[in-house]
């Protein structure tokens, strides 16, 4: 099987394509430029280093969320219209699964964490292997409540993601030696880590979908739509007044 999967949920615009479960292409790229500029000619680049075309795709993936609300748009809807224009099915991938991923045999609570803004996270806990053994749900909370689930499992903890580098001091002085950091190589969302995931979910047909019904994940409402949900409950408070 010939999967292709794409990453522009975070920083980096990432694109893998995996061979029979071997990993044989993977582009990851953060520059200035928005990943709708940067996925597209990534993606036909890594086809034409594989000798590949999109009719050899067999499975196109998704990194789904949570993450940047226009990044995973980007990406979910490019994997639409590519599996719709080659017919073949699609898969969506969770973005702090494919980060726990980085991190195969840690032995202790693989946390990733990346940046939601607003003195948030988005964070999971997981064991390792392959895939990753889910601990909790997908949660978007204060640091601080986030790193009380994890102190409370009184085990190690590996943190990557993209929050950990605004949020690294708190949590080593929440931690103290506990607290573990995966260098940088393994310490972003990488396109291969998700691409492998779909391989391994790829046994179970309940998890592939069709164009029409592969969704993005989100974990709270983009921050337009809370701030308008706001502006209108204080109008409707003014008006009761």
């Amino acid at each position: 099987m010939n999967i292709l999967m794409i990453d522009t949920s975070g920083p980096a615009c990432g694109v893998a394509i995996s061979r029979d479960g071997q990993i044989v292409c993977e582009l990851q790229l953060t520059s200035g430029k928005t990943h709708s500029q940067r996925v597209m000619p990534m993606v036909d680049q890594a086809l034409g280093l594989c000798e590949m075309d999109v009719g050899d795709i067999d499975l196109f993936g998704a990194v789904v969320g949570p993450g940047s609300f226009t990044g995973v748009r980007i990406g979910v809807s490019t994997v639409k219209a590519l599996a719709h224009a080659a017919g073949k099915p699609c898969i969506g991938i969770d973005a702090l699964e494919a980060l726990a991923a980085n991190a195969p045999y840690f032995d202790g609570v693989i946390c990733p964490i990346l940046d939601a803004r607003a003195q948030q996270v988005y964070g999971a806990m997981f064991e390792s292997g392959m895939p990753p053994r889910r601990l909790m749900d997908d949660e978007a909370e204060k640091l601080s409540l986030f790193l009380d689930r994890v102190e409370a499992t009184g085990r190690d903890a590996l943190f990557l993601g993209d929050g950990v580098q605004p949020m690294r001091e708190a949590i080593a002085q929440r931690l103290g030696g506990r607290a573990h950091f995966a260098p940088a190589q393994h310490a972003g969302l990488r396109a291969a880590s998700a691409c492998a995931l779909a391989q391994a979910y790829t046994w179970d047909e309940d998890n592939l979908k069709d164009c029409m019904t592969l969704l993005p994940l989100y974990l709270r409402a983009p921050q337009a739509e809370r701030e308008r949900a706001a502006k209108l409950a204080a109008q409707k408070e003014a008006s009761h007044g």
